[in-house]
């Protein structure tokens, strides 16, 4: 579902708009709406990778290997 809204723009840069949207076949409009999926897109992407990488720092990783000895024994003095 599509809704109008109503933006205050720089004159200029409404009239450059214009310009850049007649050179790429559409409309400010259009280009308006793609910028902004794009940004959210990103927003989203980021908020992702993040919840991801905190979890995996709360989990930990195990890169393999055995533990051979204890840490009491590596403490000894």
């Amino acid at each position: 579902m599509k809704q109008n809204i109503t933006l205050s723009i720089d004159k200029s840069l409404i009239k450059k708009s214009k310009i850049i949207a007649a050179q790429r076949e559409t409309s400010v409009s259009k280009m308006l709406s793609d910028e902004l999926e794009k940004l959210i897109q990103s927003a989203e992407q980021y908020e992702f990778a993040k919840r991801k990488a905190l979890a995996n720092l709360k989990t930990g990783f195990h890169f393999g290997g055995k533990i051979t000895v204890s840490r009491e024994a590596l403490h000894e003095r």
